[in-house]
Formats: C-alpha cells, sequence, structure tokens
C-alpha cells in the first residue's frame, strides 16, 4: 500500500457489507445531534430567550450523556447491542421532541429536556464503538485493521459535522430564519429545524438499525 495515499486503508474496511451497515446507520444517527449542535445558540438565544442560561444547558446535557455511560455499558452485558441502541434512539426521540412545543423563558422545560435527551445521548456514546469492535472482530480483523476501522469511523464523523452543519443553515434559510429574528413564523422555522428535523432523522436510524438487526447485516 503506497505511503502516500492513507486513504487507501479505508478500502478493506468498505469491502465488507457489514462494515458498510453499521457506518450507514452511524452517519445517519449522527446527523440528528450534530443539527441540533449547529442551531443550539440560534433556538436558545432567539426561540426561548435565555442566551444566559446556554452554557449551562450544554454543560447538563453533556454531564447526564457521560453519566449514563456506565448504565449503557452494564445494560449492553445483559441485552443485545442492537436493542438496546434501537432503544436509546427511540428515548432520544420522546425525550428531545417536545422543544418544538416550549414557550419563550421555559427555563425548566429545556433543562428537563436537556437532562432527559443527554441521558439517551449515552447510549449514541457507549453502544456504537462497540458494535464497530464486534465488526472488526467478525471480519478477522482484530489485532491487524483496528486503525483503518476506526480512522474511517472518525472521518465519518467530521464528514457527517460538517453536512450537518450546511444542511441546517441551508435549511433555516430556505424556511425564512434569519439570526435575530422575532416574528412566529421564523421562530416557529427555527423550532422545525432544532426539534423536528432531527428527530425524524433518528426515527430513520432506529428503522435501519431495526432492519439491519432483523437480517443480521452486523
Amino acid at each position: 500500500m503506497p505511503p502516500g495515499n492513507p486513504y487507501l486503508a479505508f478500502v478493506v474496511p468498505l469491502a465488507a457489507s457489514n462494515t458498510r451497515w453499521l457506518l450507514g446507520i452511524f452517519a445517519f444517527n449522527a446527523l440528528a445531534p450534530s443539527i441540533t449542535a449547529t442551531v443550539f445558540l440560534f433556538f436558545v438565544s432567539d426561540r426561548l430567550g435565555l442566551k444566559e442560561y446556554a452554557p449551562a444547558f450544554l454543560a447538563v446535557y453533556f454531564l447526564a450523556g457521560a453519566a449514563s455511560m456506565p448504565l449503557w455499558t452494564r445494560l449492553a452485558r445483559r441485552i443485545s447491542l442492537h436493542a438496546l441502541w434501537l432503544f436509546g434512539m427511540v428515548a432520544a426521540v420522546a425525550a428531545f421532541v417536545w422543544a418544538f412545543a416550549l414557550p419563550a423563558g421555559a427555563v425548566s422545560g429545556f433543562a428537563a429536556i436537556c437532562v432527559l435527551s443527554g441521558l439517551a445521548f449515552g447510549a449514541d456514546l457507549a453502544l456504537p464503538p462497540a458494535l464497530l469492535a464486534r465488526v472488526i472482530d467478525a471480519n478477522g480483523h482484530s489485532g491487524q485493521r483496528e486503525g483503518a476501522y476506526f480512522g474511517l469511523w472518525n472521518f465519518v464523523n467530521k464528514l457527517v459535522l460538517a453536512i450537518a452543519g450546511a444542511l441546517a443553515l441551508t435549511l433555516l434559510e430556505g424556511l425564512g430564519y434569519s439570526r435575530g429574528a422575532q416574528d412566529p413564523a421564523a421562530l416557529d422555522a427555527l423550532a422545525f429545524t432544532y426539534a423536528v428535523v432531527p428527530c425524524a432523522l433518528k426515527l430513520v436510524a432506529a428503522g435501519w438499525l431495526f432492519a439491519a438487526w432483523r437480517q443480521q447485516r452486523f
């Protein structure tokens, strides 16, 4: 393999269908939190009017996610990784979709959503890497090509972040929202992009994961 062409290292992992299935679901699922991350400050500032609370909301969300990881990891020893990740996706939607209906000034309501969706986010942090490790082992590449697999995983993650940012901002502009807008239609467009679009994407990813699980794709 030519040393000047590092991307050729991705060829072997991508040649396996189980890798492609897992990466596809991972990427589609990752679009959801990446879009909310892009729109978060706009939503908190303009829709909720709580810009000064933004750091606290973020801290609550990520702390809840980190705190829940040991629980998801422990459950993974007893429950199918596919079923558990599927449950985490559905739980994230159930916790987060209510953000669309929040009125201005809803500090406690949004804080609760941050806690609950953060707890569900722990599943996205803990379970996909475990599934990737299982795929590596199934492909007979343990101790040989882990670097290529995880390099591809990180590349896809960064690519998703870039796509999500462009997608979210394009959607906001197309729906008539601009930063600082206060008219109801623009704020509804903002809430739709922040809450409804990511939840819809996560449900599609959940359906894709369910199909992969039933068909034993990975």
